[in-house]
């Protein structure tokens, strides 16, 4: 039987097929690909510039100003929409192609689907070397695009026009699993995004994706239900998945009838409301001294959608009983199986309402969720204190962070890296599910602006504001141009501490002396003195610099709703940071050497790792 075909060239069915992907939310089919951010080079101009300007209806093309942020910028956008949406993003071959590496890495690390489109080299070798091709004296076959490999979830290179078909499909069924997903990287070689091939009509049928939910094995469930009905002392640490598998209100419900304290990772945080009792807030090194208290006791760590990476465990020294027994519920094995854990591999809305039902009529023990109920009233008290307001000088992190709260009570959070996680993870107060939104998994400096700029495109109707240090500005700062060009309403807050304040912190925590950190103790002839205020200005944005945390509190008030980028600059203290809460983090110190502050450092070290879980 034939076939019904149509023509196009490579680059026209790539543009095509995403037109016809789609997706279910609240009820209404809405397209997957909330749209394209591309840079155009000689490698894509021609072939895929050509191809999104036929769907450039159906398929918004934004155009970005450097190949890492625009893909920063679609992460976010995924990010935002709990996975379920999500964005493509393509570049021309060498250095544009190679921008994004650190993006897919960002992606990979926190599970985030996201389509990466670069150009590539010619498929047919004929005008080798062409420009920017990166040439491998030992394999013909090798490009730039290569470092791709690694950091993608699934990576192909694309030579001929009909390999595109099982391609694409594969790049689907990996950016829409459950356990799988994370960036796609499809190589298009530029000669080949221009030839034509009669491909099949029924490619292009519209195809709804649904989230897979994962039901548990019985045998797994089976075991981890027991483990929790022997606990004295359970605890649950709630992950990004939960957030991803829309499981916020059976996490809640979970808790709740059976009286168990939860604490949220970095992607885990607005799980719960801030304000529900039992929610003992952040853990492990940046946690509150309500769940390191708890989980320093606790015998069953109920993991539910974490990967459970470093910051989240204390370096694994958090867990201090020795018969303390993990419980993974998670949709990969890679992470339901980590440390010797008792593995439920499981969607984690369907895993937790089938281990409510289990569990039913089961309580811990009155005295343990009292533990958790007053253990959070210290530690509001001691955060309330951190956050107060101040009229010093140099005011803290901590400080500017209640400022912004108190004056945008009800925004969307966005920030990466640095000092300023911590802080947010101890003491910003998130109210809805996936109003705290941070990149912790790969702590990429340059992030948040992009990272602002997709989010706002994902949830229009949130008021986004962003939090960045001046380090992470001047590495990069580009999207606003975008966000600007876009109309996109975004508030930024820079803190600029004259250098990178959290890194300083660490180098003196290990004994190390004040060092090429804080732009003081650089290498300079002179000293940098920054107008981030003008320069955002330059941009387009509305820019001011405020004097304090008050007049900072007060014009975040007062701009409220009125749209534009406005970016308010302030001055901060590098060195304060929250003392309460917290946790040891494994950072290696030298073994040797001549500075008796880092020999009292590694002193300190040793006796740590003594804490540290083996297996």
């Amino acid at each position: 039987m034939s076939q019904t075909t149509v023509r196009l060239t490579m680059a026209q069915a790539v543009a095509r097929f995403l037109t016809a992907q789609k997706t279910v939310i609240a009820g209404e089919t809405v397209p997957i690909f909330g749209g394209v951010f591309a840079i155009f080079g000689h490698g894509n101009v021609a072939g895929v510039g050509e191809a999104l300007y036929g769907v450039k209806e159906a398929l918004p093309t934004y155009r970005g100003q450097n190949e890492q942020s625009m893909a920063h910028a679609a992460i976010a956008y995924s990010k935002a929409n709990f996975r379920r949406r999500f964005m493509a993003v393509t570049s021309s071959i060498g250095p544009g192609a190679l921008n994004m590496v650190t993006a897919a890495a960002l992606a990979h690390v926190n599970r985030i689907p996201v389509l990466l489109l670069p150009g590539d080299v010619f498929a047919n070798r004929l005008p080798d070397p062409v420009l920017q091709q990166v040439e491998n004296w030992a394999d013909g076959t090798v490009s730039a695009n290569d470092c791709f490999r690694p950091v993608s979830r699934y990576f192909d290179r694309v030579t001929r026009p009909e390999q595109i078909i099982p391609a694409l499909r594969r790049a689907m069924q990996v950016l829409t699993d459950p356990a799988e997903c994370g960036p796609v990287t499809l190589s298009l070689c530029q000669d080949t995004q221009a030839e034509a091939y009669d491909y099949p009509e029924s490619f292009f049928a519209e195809k709804v994706w649904m989230p897979r939910r994962i039901m548990p094995d019985a045998d797994e469930f089976a075991t981890a239900a027991a483990a929790l009905k022997l606990a004295k002392k359970p605890v649950i640490i709630a992950g990004g998945g939960v957030l991803y598998s829309e499981a916020t209100e059976s996490l809640a419900a979970f808790a709740e009838e059976h009286g168990i304290p939860v604490m949220e990772t970095q992607a885990g945080k607005s799980a719960l409301p801030h304000d529900h009792e039992l929610n003992m807030g952040s853990v492990g090194v940046t946690g509150s001294s309500a769940s390191n208290i708890l989980a320093e006791e606790a015998d069953v760590v109920l993991a539910v959608g974490t990967r459970l990476q470093d910051f989240t465990t204390g370096s694994w020294a958090l867990f201090k009983n020795e018969n303390v027994r993990v419980i993974g519920l998670n949709v990969q094995p890679f992470d339901a199986h980590k440390h010797n854990a008792l593995p439920l591999v499981a969607d984690a809305r369907v895993g937790l309402e089938a281990l409510d039902a289990a569990l039913m009529g089961w309580q811990v023990d009155p005295d343990w969720t009292y533990k958790a109920l007053r253990g959070k009233e210290d530690w509001i008290k001691d955060a309330d204190a951190a956050r107060a307001a101040t009229n010093a000088e140099l005011p803290s992190d901590a400080q500017v962070i209640g400022a912004v709260q108190r004056g945008r009570t009800k925004a969307t959070l966005v920030c990466a890296s640095g000092g300023l996680p911590g802080e947010l993870h101890k003491l910003w107060r998130a109210d809805a599910p996936g109003s705290y939104h941070l990149d912790y998994g790969f702590s990429t400096m340059g992030y948040e602006i992009a990272g602002g700029l997709g989010v706002k495109l994902a949830r229009p109707e949130d008021d986004v504001v962003v939090m960045v240090g001046d380090g992470s500005y001047l590495m990069m700062n580009s999207e606003i141009v975008s966000a600007v060009m876009m109309g996109v309403s975004l508030t930024i807050v820079l803190l600029d501490n004259s250098g990178f304040g959290c890194i300083n912190r660490l180098q003196m925590a290990t004994g190390g002396a004040n060092f090429n950190n804080l732009f003081r103790d650089t290498y300079h002839v002179e000293m940098p003195n920054v107008d981030f205020a003008a320069h955002a200005a330059s941009m387009g944005a509305v820019a001011k610099k405020v004097g304090s945390v008050a007049e900072l509190e007060a014009e975040l008030a007062a701009s409220e709703g009125q749209g534009g980028v406005r970016v308010f600059v302030i001055d901060t203290d590098p060195l304060i940071t929250t003392d309460a809460g917290g946790h040891w983090w494994d950072v290696a110190v030298p073994e040797v050497s001549d500075r008796p502050t880092v020999n009292a450092a590694r002193e300190g070290y040793v006796k740590a790792l003594a804490a540290q879980r083996i297996g």
